[in-house]
């Protein structure tokens, strides 16, 4: 029964309320469900309706007659609540529609050193043909538990799943009902010799080897998916891999921890504080519940919350030595062995099958890993069938198809999930899985955000960009490949004020992951005495950015450490259209959209490994890479910079006077300063980024 999934939540019950059209028929449903229990309500629906398949379900797209629908919708939630306050049952309806089309089996498989990992497995009843295997490993939890306990969601794709493969999820090693420890990020350890060397690789072997030789009716064929940690997993099992394992797909893979999620540039990412409690405790054997207890703000405003919070050593009032990953993070404040040998990057040059890599334009967690792998592997095995897609999406958006593709206040467009799983996942697997042959795809297949379409490359960078150099200027003007003659004292000077750090949101939020303000409004930020701004005049013709963006600051600071943020903005037109999918409240009129942007903690200027503070106001040479970006300003937009030392909560505060470790900083370290950026012909400030010609 095919059915698109909103949730709410009502009383004590987690509601589940579904629009469901039978299919062939003119018959529609709104289907609610509880825990185990499901009701159909029927609706009276005599006008068209549009539809469009997604994973098993039917997503209503459009409602010409929409108050009939709320109100439709309403009487049925309002009957639900009534049914279960007052007579605490329904009719029990089994809707999964796996149950009839697998069987699911549940093994524990042993690993070379006898450690045993939980494993589900869904083999299609029908046996005419034979089956490729699909692996997915999770530290996240193969739930539900129970062979009689179908997932509702197997390959989060109608047509993968049509193809036919035997889905099989794993609990890796130390979590959930797996044996073991857990190891943030395992080391790989390369050229094992040793039975009690394992690493994410040895135990992807293990598993792809006992799945051969004991689930029948496969076809010797194995691929993996997997999207944010379990895509670093999936980039781990790429690494020596099993001759049998054919086809990876990497999705929003953490590649990285000094680089990705936790830390951008060695800057701990705070926002993701209350995290550490999902990844830093023990458990004691095999759970199927959470073992853990994440830490409670008891507030929606983040930006206070950790204010109040104070120094990040204020942090042992919620997290102990128990907690070891916050103890991990807390001893290890530079790029050490310790987060050296946690990092795939290095072993990518042994991956001997085909990729495609996945990732969002606009992630907020991983976007280092997907652009990181796929670049390597394309440097390690350049003749590898190696490809990239990189969508309008945030953190894993084209697992799900929502209609309107939008992050934040932008729209990108419509079924681009849809798109990318009918034309891209599916058959990428399903031509070396199934058919044995090359994948007919191109090797990159990129979203202009700007435009709003993709496109498709030979290579990622474009082979055809142009390095184009953004130089800063006088008033607050940003001039193009020639810096403009100034004397060598000009610069541009702030303020920065730990007790008073430019928020990363205009907003009052408490998230974990911040998705939205990837492409938030920055005029908030822009209006700042203590954030720098430079500009383009109006764009005259469109300008295309399409690869890599390096920032080249010469700053200095009357204290002994900073941090440097940039973020590259499109600033539209006065008269710019409103977006009918944002709240009506919004205005896109000179909407300042974030495009990209980046933090470089600044002890690390020269090594990540080796820190050093700054010699007070010495203007010294500040370089590093934003992520990349495929985005075109169109002509009457303005190409737009901001620069500034803070960025709160998202990034942690720097104190701005040089200590060896800020994890153990004291109050009393954070200071005031003043911060310069040069721009003039001895010290140049710009931005270099890669650019296209009108294709």
């Amino acid at each position: 029964m095919p059915k698109e999934r909103s949730e709410c939540r009502q009383s004590n019950y987690l509601l589940d309320s579904y629009f469901v059209r039978v299919k062939d028929h003119n018959s529609y449903f709104i289907l609610i469900k509880s825990q185990k229990k499901a009701t159909f309500i029927p609706i009276s629906i005599s006008y068209q309706t549009i539809f469009t398949s997604r994973s098993g379900r039917f997503m209503m797209r459009k409602f010409i007659e929409s108050r009939i629908i709320r109100t439709s919708l309403f009487f049925a939630i309002f009957w639900l609540i009534v049914n279960y306050s007052l007579f605490g049952q329904e009719k029990k309806i089994d809707q999964n529609p796996y149950e009839s089309t697998y069987t699911k089996q549940e093994v524990y498989i042993e690993m070379r050193d006898g450690v045993k990992l939980f494993t589900s497995i869904y083999t299609p009843i029908n046996q005419n043909k034979s089956y490729p295997f699909m692996l997915s490993r999770t530290p996240y939890s193969v739930r539900p538990y129970g062979e009689d306990t179908f997932k509702t969601n197997l390959g989060r794709n109608d047509w993968m799943e049509a193809d036919g493969y035997i889905w099989v999820f794993q609990d890796v090693r130390g979590r959930w009902m797996s044996e073991g420890l857990y190891t943030n990020m395992t080391p790989h350890i390369p050229g094992k010799t040793m039975p009690k060397e394992v690493d994410e690789s040895s135990d992807t072997y293990d598993t792809i080897e006992w799945l051969l030789n004991n689930v029948e009716n496969n076809n010797g064929r194995v691929g993996q998916k997997g999207i944010s940690y379990p895509g670093f997993y999936a980039a781990a099992g790429m690494v020596e891999g099993h001759p049998a394992l054919l086809a990876s797909s990497p999705q929003a893979p953490i590649a990285d921890f000094f680089f990705d999620d936790f830390h951008h540039n060695g800057a701990f990412l705070q926002s993701y504080w209350v995290a550490v409690a999902l990844f830093g405790y023990q458990k004691d054997g095999p759970q199927s519940e959470s073992w853990y207890k994440s830490v409670n703000p008891q507030t929606p405003d983040g930006y206070q919350f950790y204010m109040d919070l104070g120094p990040l050593k204020n942090a042992s009032r919620y997290y102990g030595e128990d907690n070891e990953f916050w103890t991990q993070l807390v001893e290890h404040p530079n790029y050490d062995e310790f987060w050296q040998k946690r990092s795939i990057i290095p072993h990518l040059h042994s991956v001997d099958h085909h990729v495609l890599t996945v990732g969002g334009l606009f992630d907020a967690e991983d976007l280092y890993g997907p652009l990181t792998i796929y670049k390597t592997v394309e440097k390690e095995a350049p003749a590898l069938s190696n490809r990239i897609i990189m969508g309008p999406w945030s953190h894993g958006d084209w697992a799900r198809e929502r209609g309107a593709q939008q992050v934040g206040y932008i729209h990108f467009g419509d079924s681009i999930s849809t798109w990318f799983q009918k034309n891209i996942e599916a058959p990428f697997f399903r031509s070396v899985l199934i058919e044995g042959t090359e994948p007919n795809l191109p090797e990159a297949t990129i979203f202009d955000t700007g435009t709003k379409q993709w496109l498709e490359f030979n290579a990622w960078p474009p082979k055809e960009a142009k390095k184009m150099n953004l130089f800063f200027g006088e008033n607050e003007g940003l001039t193009v490949n020639s810096q403009v003659e100034s004397s060598d004292s000009s610069f541009d000077s702030f303020i920065s004020d730990p007790k008073k750090p430019v928020p990363y949101t205009e907003e009052t939020r408490m998230v974990f992951t911040p998705r939205k303000y990837m492409t938030d409004d920055q005029r908030f930020a822009a209006r700042r005495p203590d954030v720098l701004v430079y500009e383009t005049p109006v764009l005259e013709n469109d300008l295309t950015i399409a690869g890599e963006v390096l920032a080249e600051l010469f700053v200095s600071t009357t204290e002994s450490a900073a941090d440097w943020i940039v973020k590259i903005v499109d600033v539209f037109p006065p008269d710019a259209a409103k977006n009918p999918h944002a709240p009506a409240h919004i205005e896109m009129g000179n909407f300042h959209m974030m495009v990209r942007s980046e933090v470089m903690r600044g002890r690390f200027r020269n090594s990540f490994e080796k820190p050093e503070a700054f010699v007070s106001n010495k203007p010294t040479k500040v370089a590093f890479a934003l992520q990349d970006v495929m985005h075109t300003f169109k002509k009457g937009h303005k190409l737009h910079i901001q620069v500034q030392s803070t960025w709160f909560p998202l990034i942690d505060r720097n104190p701005q006077k040089y200590v060896p470790n800020i994890y153990k900083a004291d109050e009393s370290d954070f200071v005031k300063a003043e911060h310069r950026v040069y721009r003039n012909a001895k010290y140049p400030s710009k931005i270099t980024v890669d650019v296209l010609d009108k294709r």
